[in-house]
Parts: C-alpha cells; structure tokens; sequence
C-alpha cells in the first residue's frame, strides 16, 4: 500500500538455512526462524511558512498521533529538492520513494473545449519541463464515455512524457510500445515484447513533418470534438447522470492513488462541469473581457489555496444527491493523500476563441481544488509561471516512519492519522496526510493497483520479499548496440512462501534507465509454472533465467522486478551499468562459474526458429555464470574474466577483496589457469581461479585490475558472498 514501507515490511516466513545462504545485497548476514510481520507506516509531511517551505527540522520537531494514540517516530528521512542530485530514476538511493511527488495530468476531454485542450497540452508540455528530475509524471485522460484511462503511467522519463501528452492516448495518432506497466508510451529503437514475449523491433520517432502535425492536429481535433459534443448534447437528466459517473470514477481514481507511494498531486485540466447542475442555479458571476471569472480576496497572486480538509460551502448545492456524491469523491481523495490542482482550461485559450460556449465550470473546479488543499489556475497561457509557487512550496519533503499502535488488519480499512509539530517557526502550517489504508491482500487487488504497484515498486530503491540476485554484463557483439545479458536467480523457497495454486505465474520486469531517467529498453515477461512439476527443484535451489537488452554506450541504471502472480511478493534490484563506446577498452566483472542442473532454468520468449546468441562461452565451450557467486573460505571456485581492446603483452592482474563497508581486505589467492585472446575486435578471455580469504559470512565484492602489454589498466568489480564451512552432506561452494 501507499505509506507502507517496502523496504522495512518485513515477512519472515523462510527456513533459517534459505536465507543464511542467500545474504541481501548491501546487508549484513541474518538468520530468521519461524515467522513474523513488521509493518512500518511512512508519513510524507510538508511544513511551510509564508508560502516557503521550511527547512533545518529533525524528528524531534514532530509528534504523530495513529488515531489517538501517540506513537513514536522510528525513521526519519528529508528530500529538499534543492539539495537533491539530479539523477533523476537513475540516482535513486539519494531520493526516499515517499518523499517522491507524483504528478498525475488529467485531460477533461468531456467537459472543455476541443480548442481548449489543444491549447492545455502546451501549457502541460511547460509544466513537466520545469519538474525537478526525480519527479515522477503520468498522464490521463476523462471522458463520460469512458472514465478515467491511464495514457501513461508514473515516469521520470520526459521523452515518452511529450509523447503521451501530444496524442493523448487517442489512437492512430503514435503506435504504442507494448509495456505492461505503462511507463514506456512509444517506442524509440527500444528493446520491447509482444504478446508472445518475443523481442520486436521498436518504430523510430523522429521529429514528424509540418504536414504530418497539422493532419494529426486535424484528427485530434475531430476526435476531442465527440467527446464535447456528446457532453452537450445531452439532456439536463443525462448530464447530471454524467456527473454522478464522474463522482463515481473519480472516487475509484482516488482509491488508485491511494496505492502509489509518495506525494501525489492531480493536475486537473477542464473547463468544469455546470454548477447549475448540482445547486441547480447557473453560475452568474461576471466574466473579465478575457473571459474568466476574477479571483476573489486572493491580493497580488491569481491562486486560491486551503487547507487540507476544508470543504465547499454547503449552499453551492441544492441536490442532496449529487452533493452527497461530490463530497465523497473529495473525501476520497483527502484520504489518498491527494491533492487536485485544478486548471480552468478555458482561461488558456486565446480571448477570440473563448467566449459563452459553455456554462462556467469554474466552480465546481475550485470547489475540487479548495476542498483537497489545492489551487484554482485560470488566466494563465503560462501555467508553468503559474505552478511554481506551489513546486518551491513542496520542495523540502520529511518522511517519518512509525509502527502502528495496534495490529493492522489487511482489511483495506482506513486509519487516521494527524502530525504536529512542536518546535517549528511561529506561524508554519504542517501539510500531511489525513491517514493511512491498511493493505489489502494482493488476490483481492485490481489489475490497475496491481500495475500501478509493480510501476512503483519498479521506481523504488532494491527491497523485496523474495530473494534474487541479477547479473548484467555488456557484450560486444557487433553494431551499435551493446548485447547485455541479464541473468536472474530466484531463491525458491522465498518464492514459494504463502502459495495457494498448483500454478505460479511469475512476472519478470526488466528495464534500463539512463542517467536522466529515460527508459532507453525493456523486457517483460511471465513463466508459468507448473508446481505439480517443479517444485522440488524451486524448493532445492531455485529458478534462473537468461534475458537480454541492447544498449547504446553509456551510463545505466538497470532494474529488475521480480513479482510472485499469486502472492504479489516481489523483489527489486537496481544494477548500475556502464557499456563502453565501440573501440574503447573494457573489462567486464568477473564472471563466476557453476555446475549445471543446480537450477530451474527459464528463458527469455523468442519467435519460432530465432537464435538468440549465448555469450558466456570459452573456447567455444559453454559455462553458466552465477549472479551472486556463494564461495566458502580456503575454496577454489573457476571464474572467467572479458576484456575488450586489451593490448597484447605480458598482461598482468592484481585482485582486491571489499567489504560491504568499502574496506579493503587482504588475502585470497588469485591465480590465471588459461587464456583466450580475441582478433580484431573480438574479446579476450582468462580463464582463473580465486580461493577466497578467511572472512566472516556477509557480502564482498571481488576488485580486479587487468593491466594490459601497452601498460593501460582497467578495473572491474563483482559481487559475492561467504558462508561458512559447508555441513555434511550439503554442497560446496558454487
């Protein structure tokens, strides 16, 4: 759920020995036995004063109250956005995922004009570009016909941001790329799956033509112009049945949001539907020459603002109905900890276009903004000037963890919270959320929650229930593009925990960031499996499956979510990634080897008859890399190193051993047994073997320098674990 912390929930439900021998990455070794569930509960709380936000507090400045009991804080965190790394999705470790904010844009394509939402996409366009780069963005349309529909969903990649935004999802207008999750919109030379998971090559999209523009801009237009005409046509009685489906399906939006970790905040672009149709009386206030309504006791700046929990004004409403309706829309998006800032699209249309085509919606959007502590936009044809009081507002972000003072049921009950604070400036005014949903079991989840989570999670920082380990390494194999294997192991066991089918479908999700968060290629997938046939195997060790993507030279941040159909366990890893240019020298990490038969094995969907090439070879012999090699002290294990435009010469090798701490341990014998050099641009290949040093069990990574015959000396680094003496009768090192 929304403000449970993924990375302290905590279900201990594994053999002691499963997790002994599979140590987290970044962690030192635990043992678990019997079985134990730890919620931690995450608060995002925002503290402005005069319009800034509030800097320099600490946990001690805070007291948080679950229901009415005061609970204590055990977590502290702060995001100022100032101070923040621009990295965006690809620095994740510097941004905590509940400090995040989330910026749902929502086109009204019912109740605006078409003109009018031609004219909003350009001032949206203008809003994403003045984001901070860790903000994540999704796009929406609305219509009465439809509902809401998710055109894109939570993304830090503003490429696919533009594209969502210019078609609106609206079809024939861009060929969509196929990702489940949809955080890739359109395709872009990118690895993606069809339906029958195989790769397929993706659609270039260059810059199209001033007639391919205006012909889409036509059939955009047309398009829009059904949506609005259908909305005008209709009867008094039909349009306020359409009102009540939209209190209804933005109530089911807000719920949504309710799942998504972070600050949240709907940026609703519409002309709004007639008040007159929920008070029963039109809006007759008087209309400036540019054609909106003059804000009211709002001094120098054209903004309104509120506090959270604040509602409109009773006597705006004579149906007690359809006012029961709006009002349980809004409180169910005062609980999701979502915000509406609303924009009166009209206001953004030229004073020629504009005029009485419509009744004023302008207060059922203010009554939307003011209720859920958000702003009324209008007279701006520049909403980014607009917005960037309230972007500096939530800048500075404190996230505070706590348990619950009782057992939370996963019931989907909501519990109330309330944050105050104690040694603030006089005068500051605490934004936090009114409560939060206790979970709900992942079987009884929707399709879209469960998207939406996985997108989330996807954007997280490595955590998880199930263990795994991922190995990704750059080959080159010819072109432009580097071939990179993934390869993944999934621990058994953890998988298998809390099963209720004999069939698992597990969801593999692998994509790769580059270092201003575009997604430059990805690779989804489902394995059935068959328990009745493979459990044993899965219970013995695990699964391990062989995928790939092709990359272009440069900096990655790769990550791989692996979720249990069934359950919803899942697990993240984040794996940073460098492919060196054509021509540039390179040494791969350290490949360790490892018997075959010890996994299930899985790989990726290919077309029938298509070969996909195997790397991992010497001497034209095969080997099986392990992602997280387990080495027992004073034990030989093989491994396999790659180089690229390696001078030859007399090579020489110096290997490091490196705590989990980043110090440097002595010891451990490294020795080459066999060589393998490539022609012209081919790879060399050593064949070598490392007994490690007598270390303690937890996590290491191998460091190893390969100094070439013209002198030059590249460094790589590789992961692995200790364990202890193997007992009798279980295996040796891997």
């Amino acid at each position: 759920m929304s403000c449970f912390s993924r990375l302290q929930r905590v279900t201990a439900a594994l053999a002691a020995v499963a997790l002994s021998l599979w140590p987290v990455p970044g962690t030192a070794q635990q043992t678990f036995s019997g079985a134990t569930q730890v919620v931690v509960v995450e608060v995002p709380v925002q503290v402005v004063k005069d319009g800034e936000p509030v800097r320099g507090l600490t946990a001690k400045d805070f007291e948080v109250y679950d229901g009415r009991k005061k609970v204590p804080v055990t977590g502290f965190e702060v995001l100022d956005l100032a101070a923040a790394p621009a990295g965006g999705a690809a620095g994740p470790r510097a941004v905590p995922v509940s400090a995040r904010r989330h910026f749902l844009l929502l086109f009204d394509l019912s109740y605006s004009e078409p003109k009018s939402i031609v004219k909003a996409r350009e001032a949206a366009q203008k809003v994403v570009g003045d984001l901070h780069p860790t903000d994540l963005v999704a796009v929406a349309t609305y219509t009465n016909q439809h509902g809401p529909q998710l055109v894109l969903g939570f993304t830090p990649d503003r490429k696919q941001i533009a594209a969502a935004i210019d078609t609106l999802g609206l079809p024939k207008l861009v060929d969509r790329a196929s990702d489940p999750l949809k955080l890739v919109y359109a395709q872009a030379e990118q690895n993606r799956v069809g339906t029958g998971g195989q790769p397929v090559t993706g659609q270039t999209l260059p810059g199209p033509s001033r007639e391919i523009k205006e012909a889409e801009q036509t059939q955009l237009l047309d398009t829009l112009s059904t949506f609005a005409n259908a909305a005008e046509r209709a009867d008094a009685t039909a349009r306020q049945r359409d009102v009540l489906g939209l209190t209804q399906s933005f109530a089911e939006l807000a719920r949504l949001m309710a799942d998504v970790e972070g600050r949240k905040y709907v940026v609703y672009l519409s002309e709004g539907f007639d008040s007159a149709l929920v008070s029963g009386r039109s809006n007759t206030e008087p209309r400036t020459a540019e054609g909106a309504t003059p804000p009211k006791d709002i001094g120098d700046e054209t903004r309104i603002t509120a506090e959270t929990g604040a509602s409109g004004s009773d006597a705006r409403f004579g149906d007690t109905h359809t006012q029961n309706a709006v009002e349980g829309m809004l409180e169910a998006f005062r609980r999701a900890d979502c915000v509406i800032q609303a924009v009166d699209v009209g206001g953004l249309r030229a004073g020629a276009e504009q005029g009485a085509q419509r009744p004023s919606g302008r207060e059922t959007l203010f009554n939307m903004a003011k209720s859920t502590g958000g702003e009324l936009f209008e007279n701006f044809n520049d909403l980014s000037a607009a917005m960037g009081q309230m972007l500096r507002r939530t800048g500075v972000t404190y996230v505070l963890s706590f348990q619950p003072a009782e057992e939370v049921k996963p019931d989907g009950s909501f519990h109330k919270l309330r944050v105050e604070l104690k040694n603030g400036p006089r005068g500051a005014r605490v934004v936090a959320r009114q409560g939060y949903y206790a979970p709900v079991p992942y079987r009884q989840q929707t399709p879209e929650a469960r998207v939406l989570e996985a997108a989330s999670d996807l954007m997280s920082r490595d955590s998880g229930e199930i263990a795994t380990a991922v190995l990704a390494a750059p080959f080159a194999l010819g072109g432009p593009k580097a071939y990179v294997p993934v390869v993944i192991e999934v621990d058994g066991p953890s998988l298998l925990a809390g099963r209720q089918a004999s069939r698992l479908p597990l969801e593999i999700y692998i994509y790769a960031l580059d270092s201003s968060g575009s997604i430059q290629a990805f690779l989804t997938q489902t394995v059935d499996l068959d328990l009745v046939k493979v459990e044993p195997v899965l219970r013995q060790s695990g699964l391990k499956f062989f995928g790939h993507v092709e990359l272009t030279p440069g900096a990655y941040s790769l990550r791989t979510l692996v979720r249990n159909g069934i359950t919803g366990a899942s697990s993240l890893r984040v794996t940073p990634l460098a492919v060196p240019a054509a021509g540039e020298a390179a040494l791969l990490p350290a490949l360790f080897q490892e018997a075959p038969g010890r996994w299930l094995p899985a790989r990726e969907a290919v077309k029938e008859g298509q070969q996909l090439p195997y790397p991992f070879m010497l001497k034209d012999q095969p080997y099986i890399p392990a992602s997280r090699p387990v080495l027992t002290p004073g034990q030989e294990s093989r491994l396999v190193l790659v180089g690229y435009n390696l001078r030859p010469g007399d090579w020489r090798t110096r290997v490091q051993v490196v705590s989990a701490d980043g110090r440097e341990l002595p010891g451990g014998a490294f020795k080459v047994v066999d060589k393998e050099v490539g022609g012209g641009a081919g790879p060399t290949r050593l064949l070598a073997t490392f007994q490690p040093p007598s270390l303690p069990p937890g996590n290491y990574s191998l460091r190893v320098t390969l100094t070439d015959g013209a002198g030059k000396a590249e460094t790589s680094s590789a992961q692995f674990a200790v364990r202890g003496a193997p007992a009798p009768g279980t295996r040796g090192s891997r």
